[in-house]
């Protein structure tokens, strides 16, 4: 059936400015035209095999590494379980996975990424560190030993300096090499910001080693928040208690003062020491040459856990950031207020004295419900009081500069998430609901991608993208998208297993070239008209519940857009004024009055006043 949605009386006619008036904000103007792509190093690109890791490098991540530990081939089957894990829950055998990405990946890679169109690289954690993830540091002033050429020589930089004496730091050959990823990316118009946790560190970490040896007689026995110290004149029991991220001992938490709460926006401050240490480590990075010009350094950081540390240290951060270099970026991940059902208001953390934007799953969740009809499943009139909602007390600029991502290594896959539309990121895994789906998602699910996709790029905020989903990579939440990227160079073994070893019909894995396609296109449609998606007002036109169709207009002076969705499975048709409007996704060609959308389609004209 064919519905007519026309504008005026018969239609309601929604009015709002998404991008709220505000005085200029302390916001990198920079940050609003960034076409985000977040790298997991680990899983990017193995470009230096004689640099794997070994078993003695993995000592002291969560799960420790048997004796016939090897590192996995980069094309192994996703749920087959290695010779070494066989006998072992597939959860816990793929935390000692390693796959060999590094640094030499990354830089190999620069001219795809200038090719797709990004201009932002967002690396997770770098700092040496034995799990997969890095967040559970060694140390925070050297990239891991495995992302270099000579892990071995970079152990030996490392034991040679004092870690509180920055004076005494030298580099490593996998520092340099991430050096030359910044200065090559900065020549191909990419900015780089890296992800650090000031909130914990590793128990390998070098401070936390002196605290489990020495105990309360520990130089740094204040650094972290120890609940008890062991007793010597009780050797058979071990009374040493401290507080964990989440309770995970593996990932023991700094000190911190001044609060009463662990959580939420609150008051309070890192402990001096560690403060200043921090302090060291991010001047290191975002000024290497130490000659007060910022150039040859990273242009910010995404921050861990962000709510769990205080705001006066943040204020402190901020200040001492913007002091080496004005035009950094600060993205902090505040995410659940009450999991799964309520996320946490940024508003606290982006005043303009804190972060400059958030990951913003917040745009994510209500998107995904609107076009995939996911819990809690939203009409338009719906997604837009919603969008309206998260959107309060958050100025113009810092709105601009958010992080709008569809997945992120902490989420199951773009494509997995729409293929699933169950409560986002709840009992999200096959381990959680056998029936989770994990194989290939199916062709409605791209169609629903693709309106999320032009949403992405046509509304305020930065869009992002997690590495492989422009090739159509599937997984399930952690660990699944964390894979291994899919090259086209690579040949895979197709899927054949589920992680409780059932089979299942085989899955080809190879890059999708149709799905990069339309990323590209996307992307260079952003990049073409950064101004007007960037910065241009929003104007809901149509919002009809009934017809499952949303229009909004994005106008900068001269410049407009009108952007058309139709999330329901049947064909609707639009009178719309398109003189003078050209249609630039997903054709390029001048629209017809009135228009036709397909189900499940979403549109894109251009047009100028005048």
């Amino acid at each position: 059936m064919t519905t007519s949605v026309r504008l005026g009386a018969s239609v309601a006619l929604l009015a709002m400015v998404s991008c709220h008036p505000t005085e200029p904000a302390d916001v990198p103007t920079w940050s609003h035209d960034a076409i985000w792509y977040q790298i997991f190093v680990e899983r990017f690109r193995n470009g230096d095999p004689s640099n794997d890791p070994t078993a003695e490098d993995t000592y002291g991540a969560w799960q420790t590494s048997p004796e016939d530990w090897q590192p996995t081939p980069w094309t192994w089957d996703w749920y087959r379980q290695e010779l070494w894990a066989e006998g072992r829950d597939f959860y816990t055998a793929v935390q000692m996975r390693r796959y060999g990405g590094d640094m030499q990946g990354v830089l190999d890679q620069l001219p795809y990424l200038e090719e797709l169109g990004v201009t932002a690289l967002y690396l997770n954690p770098i700092n040496d560190a034995p799990s997969l993830h890095k967040f559970d540091a060694r140390n925070y002033r050297h990239v891991d030993r495995n992302f270099g050429p000579d892990p071995e020589g970079d152990v030996r930089v490392m034991a040679s300096e004092d870690p509180l004496d920055p004076e005494t730091w030298l580099w490593t050959s996998a520092d340099l090499l991430f050096l030359d990823v910044v200065r090559e990316a900065h020549a191909r118009g990419m900015r780089v910001i890296v992800d650090y946790s000031w909130n914990h560190t590793g128990r390998e970490f070098w401070a936390f080693k002196d605290v489990m040896q020495h105990q309360a007689a520990s130089r740094y026995a204040e650094w972290y928040d120890i609940a008890s110290f062991d007793d010597q004149a009780t050797p058979d029991t071990n009374e040493f208690r401290y507080d964990g991220w989440m309770g995970v001992q593996t990932l023991p938490e700094l000190a911190k003062v001044g609060r009463d709460t662990t959580r939420g926006p609150h008051e309070g401050n890192l402990h001096p020491e560690v403060k200043q240490h921090v302090f060291h480590v991010t001047r290191r990075w975002m000024d290497p040459n130490g000659d007060g010009n910022p150039e040859d350094g990273i242009d910010g950081f995404r921050l861990d856990v962000a709510e769990m540390v205080p705001l006066g240290f943040w204020r402190e951060y901020r200040q001492f950031v913007r002091s080496i270099n004005p035009e950094a970026y600060l993205v902090g991940e505040v995410w659940w207020e009450s999991w799964p059902h309520r996320m946490a208001d940024p508003v606290p953390w982006v005043q303009g004295d804190v972060f400059d934007a958030v990951m913003h799953y917040r745009w994510y969740m209500p998107t995904r419900s609107l076009f995939a009809e996911a819990p809690p499943h939203l009409t338009p009139s719906q997604y837009v009081a919603h969008m309206d909602s998260i959107e309060q007390g958050i100025d113009g600029d810092f709105l601009k500069a958010m992080m709008n991502l569809t997945a992120s290594h902490d989420t199951p896959r773009f494509g997995t998430s729409i293929y699933n539309p169950v409560l986002y990121k709840y009992r999200a895994t096959p381990r959680a609901d056998t029936a989770y789906k994990v194989n290939r998602p199916d062709a409605r699910t791209w169609e629903i991608q693709k309106q999320i996709l032009v949403q992405q790029f046509t509304y305020p905020g930065a869009p992002h993208v997690w590495n492989g989903d422009e090739v159509g990579m599937w997984g399930a939440d952690d660990p699944d998208p964390r894979k291994p990227l899919v090259w086209a160079d690579l040949q895979y073994e197709p899927e054949t297993t589920y992680p409780d070893e059932r089979t299942r019909q085989p899955d080809i894995v190879e890059p999708d070239t149709t799905k990069l396609a339309v990323y590209r296109q996307l992307i260079a449609l952003r990049r073409a008209h950064a101004d007007l998606f960037a910065n241009g007002s929003v104007t809901y036109l149509v919002v009809d519940d009934n017809a499952r169709v949303l229009v909004y207009e994005r106008v900068l002076g001269s410049q407009r857009a009108i952007v058309a969705f139709n999330a329901s499975d049947d064909p609707r048709t639009l009178d719309l004024q398109l003189n003078g409007y050209t249609e630039v996704y997903p054709g390029s060609a001048v629209p017809p009055n009135p228009v036709s959308l397909a189900p499940r389609s979403a549109h894109v004209w251009l047009g100028r006043e005048g």
